[in-house]
């Protein structure tokens, strides 16, 4: 029984949070394993014209066409390669549905809510509105973000004209 029904289920003693970590560059980042619907193998995407170079295009998802962001460009973390390692995030924002290209995923790590410390005030590569804070485990540290604000803000250009 959740007391917050607007916060996910954090598991049976409410202790901790899941998050996918990844890698873009150098750096680990995090996101809520509740946005995650798959993770996919880079493959070919068709590229939108005008769209925004850290839009990579299209793919078709069982029949489904989803924009595919690539993470690297968006923020500015050198130029991207895709490798055997290179996977899709497949992200289920607010009912719509987006992939999410990066470096790498390692593994699903449960944060108790003191691993989780506030960010620093610092220029980082996106804006600390995107970030929910640093997740701690021993020596390694998690850069987590907010997906869903950073998926459906408007400098994306994800949001569905059909359905606003």
């Amino acid at each position: 029984m959740q007391d917050h029904p607007d916060q996910p289920d954090s598991g049976a003693d409410g202790a901790g949070r899941e998050f996918l970590a990844f890698t873009l560059g150098r750096e680990e980042y995090g996101i809520d394993i509740l946005k995650v619907q798959e993770i996919r193998g880079y493959e070919a995407v068709t590229r939108i014209a005008n769209a925004p170079e850290f839009i990579k295009g299209v793919i078709n998802l069982r029949g489904i066409i989803i924009p595919v962001v690539d993470m690297r460009i968006k923020f500015h973390l050198g130029e991207p390669v895709y490798d055997q390692f290179t996977v899709v995030i497949i992200l289920n924002i607010k009912g719509r549905v987006v992939g999410m290209v990066v470096d790498s995923v390692s593994d699903v790590t449960t944060l108790t809510p003191d691993q989780i410390k506030p960010s620093p005030e610092l220029g980082t590569a996106f804006s600390q509105e995107y970030m929910i804070g640093l997740g701690t485990i021993g020596e390694r540290m998690l850069i987590l973000m907010d997906i869903d604000k950073l998926m459906s803000s408007p400098e994306m250009g994800l949001n569905d004209p059909i359905n606003p």
